[in-house]
């Protein structure tokens, strides 16, 4: 930090001030973490014990689920600490790592949902190059790229906010260290981080969604002109991925692209859980344990346990 700089630690968001509400709250945060947890660990045990799963669908899956559980791990354990204890401090290096954190993992998660669709649009599409496509070096390839260009991009953002002053109030509106919130407390001037923020946010957001929007108008308009029954199955692949993606990246667009301004505490407290706990909790849910194979596998594992055990 710089030498001007006042703020020595940071204030964190409660769930609440009234003790009740912060339980319940926590509780329910709580419970939803593990429930993350549990579900994001059952799909990567089961893809990777099940040989039948290792095709690049449940490679990007497990993936995902590996990701989901780290970026959930950021905020909600911390947050339900904070408000049951009443403890909401946090030092300027602990802001600056879950930054850094957050942002890579978001920056990670919007690319494999863009990969994701890549593979559902080969696999559609074009059926008989898929094992050409999408075959196994493709995968790592893509994987990598996505792990070591976030790194980059939340280095980038994450230096460019610990290089303004902070000597106003170090009450942060967010139950997490976040860019929009910090920028708010600077007295620095903030418009070459605004500006970055926005042209960062429009470029990779809006080249994934154009990406993925792409695809799927392909995807549907081969998709119309397969018999019902194959209709029914492409729908049920693809559905979810639209419904994550749409969550995610709507969410994520109205925190970072929103004037401080106009921004409203509640509002934004809101939008960020839909981005930063929304999708992990739910992706097991619409991706994977809905789905018929996997079930299949989850059943076949938890019975060779109980063989094995007896």
């Amino acid at each position: 930090m710089a030498n001007s700089t006042m703020v020595t630690y940071f204030l964190l968001m409660s769930f609440g001030e009234d003790w009740k509400l912060r339980l319940l709250l926590s509780m329910l945060f709580l419970m939803m973490y593990l429930a993350t947890l549990l579900g994001n660990l059952i799909i990567i045990t089961v893809t990777t014990i099940d040989q039948n799963l290792h095709t690049p669908m449940y490679f990007f899956l497990r993936n995902l689920s590996i990701l989901d559980m780290c970026y959930i791990s950021l905020t909600v354990p911390n947050a339900c600490v904070n408000s049951l204890t009443g403890n909401r401090v946090i030092s300027v290096a602990g802001c600056a790592t879950q930054i850094f954190l957050v942002i890579y993992c978001a920056y990670v998660e919007i690319l494999f949902l863009t990969i994701m669709a890549r593979d559902r649009y080969v696999a559609i599409c074009q059926p008989l190059h898929y094992p050409v496509i999408v075959n196994h070096k493709f995968c790592v390839q893509t994987t990598l790229a996505s792990i070591l260009s976030g790194l980059i991009y939340a280095a980038v953002h994450t230096g460019n906010t610990l290089r303004l002053s902070f000597c106003q109030s170090n009450m942060v509106p967010q139950f997490f260290c976040d860019i929009p919130s910090l920028l708010r407390l600077s007295c620095s001037d903030t418009f070459s981080n605004k500006l970055l923020l926005l042209l960062s946010v429009l470029v990779v957001g809006g080249s994934c969604f154009v990406f993925m929007a792409l695809s799927y108008i392909r995807i549907f308009s081969t998709v119309f002109k397969l018999p019902t029954r194959e209709q029914g199955k492409a729908f049920s692949t693809c559905t979810p991925h639209i419904l994550v993606v749409t969550v995610f990246l709507s969410s994520i667009s109205c925190v970072y692209l929103r004037p401080s301004v106009a921004s409203e505490t509640l509002q934004d407290i809101i939008l960020s859980i839909f981005y930063t706990v929304i999708p992990p909790f739910s992706n097991p849910i619409i991706y994977s344990l809905r789905n018929k194979q996997v079930k299949e596998s989850v059943k076949k594992v938890i019975l060779r346990q109980l063989h094995l055990r007896k």
